[in-house]
């Protein structure tokens, strides 16, 4: 484990603006069938000729780029725009120019290379319609740490919007890229995969902790599907239960509680509730049925999970403490992995129709749901991002299993990984 405490430090290094600029209170909403903001992103300005900071001005923009157009929120202009007024000058915004290209907002970036070889870059965030400084940040970053530099900007502007930042999030997900299969965690966009155990015995099913800062994962070290919390940053693994098959751990949004399903008596899957330290467990289904996949409502007052008390798996919601059962997938023979949305207002789910597997995300107050994935393969795992816009999922669709994202209405699918079959992912909130 101590190669994974050095590798789990250096990922989890914050890079922290050393000077922040005056921020005026900004506040902008946006829900899902509102227009995204037009957003003006010009290249980013070297402040020296040297190719290193060029690079860098180069690797920043390219990110920041990315991460407000995966968002939807933001809808960024196309840079042939920008030939249609005159050159930038930081030091002299002329917002006219920028509104003439339907710009609503404008994010100025500027890059330099201080005495120690390290990058200082700077940002600037403008609203054009109004001629106001929005914020302005600063970061000192080594190269190998451009890519968080620009999600951490680009979470700031998710934040002046009253939005969840998703940028700096990670994934947590099992590769047997290595030989066996083990833990292994992801920026959002599928760059810097790292592992995170080094064993030769099979880890399974990792979920984050409310805080991000430990997982709760199923291994078999001990020759039995034991389940473990992983504390990342100090490398510490703790024994929350090895009796019986233990998998499906879930923590509580708020911190408090982690969910899981066990075998522990007379060989049956039920799903049992504890401290978020694996303490105090408690059992809190009870019936000869399958119970499993358990995960929480955000207000960490329900838990949905799949069960075959009525035949097939069907996707269920229950009260915390196991009372006030009601289904809430109709249809099809075959329900499971069930993550609620951040929102609280959907669940996605897999459903299999004639042998094949696929995403879908129902709408607990319509109670009406959608088909998110087509094709013959096997999709499955889903995880919500923090902003409930985005998901996560394994497909062998390529004929190797590997992770995807998708939008909340089955738009944007994007490939993630590549080396070896990964699956399983859980995206951190």
């Amino acid at each position: 484990m101590k190669k994974s405490l050095i590798i789990s430090a250096l990922l989890f290094f914050i890079i922290l603006p050393f000077k922040s600029f005056s921020q005026q209170e900004v506040y902008i909403r946006i829900t899902e069938g509102m227009p995204s903001i037009p957003l003006a992103l010009p290249q980013f300005i070297a402040k020296d000729q040297s190719p290193e900071t060029a690079s860098a001005a180069k690797i920043l923009h390219e990110v920041v780029a990315a991460d407000v157009k995966y968002s939807r929120v933001f809808n960024p202009l196309p840079a042939s725009y920008y030939s249609y007024i005159r050159p930038l000058n930081p030091n002299n915004i002329f917002y006219k120019d920028w509104e003439s290209i339907g710009a609503k907002l404008l994010v100025v970036g500027e890059v330099s290379t201080d005495e120690g070889g390290e990058f200082l870059f700077e940002s600037k965030v403008y609203d054009v319609k109004t001629e106001k400084f929005i914020f302005g940040r600063r970061y000192q970053s080594e190269k190998s740490l451009l890519r968080l530099a620009a999600h951490k900007l680009s979470d700031e502007l998710m934040k002046i919007l009253g939005e969840s930042p998703i940028f700096t999030s990670k994934i947590v997900f099992i590769s047997n890229r290595d030989g066996n299969d083990e833990l292994y965690m992801m920026d959002y966009d599928g760059y810097n995969q790292t592992r995170l155990t080094f064993n030769q015995i099979t880890d399974y099913m990792p979920a984050w902790s409310a805080d991000g800062t430990k997982i709760a994962y199923t291994s078999y070290r001990e020759e039995t599907a034991g389940l473990y919390i992983l504390d990342i940053s100090a490398g510490e693994r703790t024994v929350v239960q090895l009796e019986g098959t233990n998998f499906g751990a879930a923590f509580s949004p708020d911190g408090k509680k982690l969910s899981f399903c066990s075998a522990i008596e007379k060989g049956n899957s039920e799903i049992y509730v504890s401290d978020s330290s694996g303490k105090n467990i408690k059992r809190v289904t009870f019936n000869k049925a399958a119970d499993t996949a358990p995960n929480w409502s955000p207000n960490s007052r329900e838990i949905a999970f799949t069960s075959d008390r009525l035949g097939s798996p069907q996707i269920f919601i229950m009260d915390a403490e196991g009372s006030n059962v009601r289904r809430v997938s109709f249809g099809g023979n075959y329900f499971d992995g069930p993550d609620w949305a951040p929102t609280g207002d959907r669940i996605v789910y897999v459903s299999r129709v004639a042998l094949v597997f696929d995403l879908y995300v129902i709408n607990l107050r319509t109670n009406q749901a959608i088909k998110l994935t087509e094709g013959y393969a096997r999709n499955e795992s889903p995880t919500w991002s923090p902003d409930g816009r985005h998901i996560i999922f394994s497909s062998n669709r390529t004929g190797t299993i590997q992770l995807y994202s998708v939008d909340y209405d089955g738009a944007n699918l994007k490939r993630l990984t590549s080396d070896g079959e990964n699956k399983l992912p859980d995206w951190s909130k």
